[in-house]
């Protein structure tokens, strides 16, 4: 019987990178930040940059939340497309969020250098194509309207993506010089190891059983019932946050994704390129850094992990029905195949900032097919916060907007 991996690709790939103890004593901060994965690290770089006595806990071993289960692709594009996201918000707020998410990738690549890491990092294409003859019109207008506020973007006919991609079946698309591709786990390790020595305080395999909140401070009891006081404490727990956040803001799913075997070569045509299409919910495609091919999609309206994982073999053969309707030359073998649970919102933007009922708190949950660009973004709108600035987005990343 041939069995395949349902642990995330990336941490079969890269094992337990760094372990850190759980919290033992009472401990005093001006910066509590509550999530250990890619999110929690880009705002904990951030903070210690800045000169504040930072702690970031996790309940978890450090990036084995959704970081690890993350396909890591990173887009400028927010999965609602610009043109109907100007009717949601007005054009300028959105070419703004829009404009932010492609400034984000460049600022990412900096860290990524200056932390020297070795997480893979590429800048890449992205191609947007139609799955559909239906799609196409509402593609061309998306075409349209970015390419009138600048962002650098060229329209390929069905025929000239067979030829630059192999890609059969679509009916022309969106080729934008802006994208990349990353190993989130990798960098969420590399990142919390740089600022470890620059005095960051990491704890993981720590929950939190109680926080109040007052105007000047928290105070943080943690399952072994030690306590934590923080000036501020920024929340980086994703879709964790529901447990603390009764509103209805998000709407969760699981996703699907497979990664094929490694290639000797590293599939230029491919390699070069993130791919996503028009389908609701829309399949997606990128390389590894290793040269493996991964496919992602299939998303379903529920969470429950018994359920979720049931579903592994049929979606994996979705998936691969998908690739081979595609890309019908490719020799796809399977190696991975895992799901993972994201948050959706109404306008595809994330929730960065204050929420009314939490004094002293601040929320950086940047959901969506994008969140890593959305996380960068939030280091920017953390910053100004805490020093009790305004940042232009911060009215469109609120709560209850």
């Amino acid at each position: 019987m041939k069995l395949k991996s349902n642990e995330p690709f990336w941490l079969v790939k890269n094992g337990i990178l760094n372990s850190y103890p759980s919290v033992r004593e009472n401990l005093e901060t001006e910066i509590l930040i509550v999530g250990g994965g890619i999110t929690g690290s880009l705002i904990a770089y951030q903070c210690i940059a800045e000169g504040y006595k930072t702690i970031l806990i996790d309940r978890r071993e450090i990036g084995f939340g959704s970081t690890s289960a993350t396909t890591s692709m990173l887009q400028y594009e927010i999965d609602v497309p610009l043109y109907q996201l100007i009717d949601l918000i007005g054009e300028a707020a959105a070419v703004e969020s829009y404009r932010a998410c492609y400034k984000s990738i460049d600022d990412l690549k900096e860290i990524v250098q200056q932390i020297k890491s070795d997480c893979g990092f590429k800048k890449k294409q992205s191609l947007y194509f139609a799955a559909f003859q239906k799609d196409v019109s509402g593609l061309k207008k998306e075409f349209e309207i970015r390419k009138k506020n600048g962002f650098l973007v060229k329209w390929l006919e069905a025929e000239e993506i067979d030829k630059k991609f192999q890609i059969k079946n679509s009916y022309g698309g969106i080729l934008s010089e802006q994208g990349g591709s990353i190993d989130a786990f990798k960098l969420t390790h590399d990142i919390l190891e740089y600022n470890h020595k620059k005095g960051l305080q990491i704890f993981d395999k720590t929950d939190i059983k109680n926080v109040t909140y007052k105007t000047n401070g928290v105070t943080v009891i943690t399952e072994y019932g030690t306590t934590i006081k923080a000036k501020k404490i920024i929340y980086c727990n994703g879709f964790e946050s529901i447990e603390i956040i009764k509103d209805d803001f998000v709407k969760l799913l699981s996703t699907y994704a497979i990664v094929g075997e490694r290639f000797e070569d590293n599939q230029p045509y491919l390699g070069e390129t993130l791919f996503w299409n028009t389908e609701n919910p829309y399949k997606y495609m990128r390389t590894t850094d290793d040269n493996r091919l991964l496919i992602g999609g299939e998303d379903e309206d529920f969470v429950n992990a018994e359920k979720r994982d049931e579903l592994l073999n049929q979606k994996s053969d979705k998936l691969v029905k998908y690739l081979k309707k595609i890309l019908p030359n490719y020799d796809f073998r399977m190696d991975f195949v895992w799901a993972g649970t994201f948050g959706e919102t109404k306008d595809g933007l994330p929730y960065i900032g204050k929420h009314p009922n939490f004094d002293s708190a601040y929320f950086v949950l940047g959901f969506g097919g994008n969140g890593i660009t959305f996380s960068v973004i939030g280091m920017e709108l953390v910053s100004k916060m805490l020093k009790n600035k305004k940042h232009p987005l911060q009215e469109y990343f609120r709560f209850r907007r």
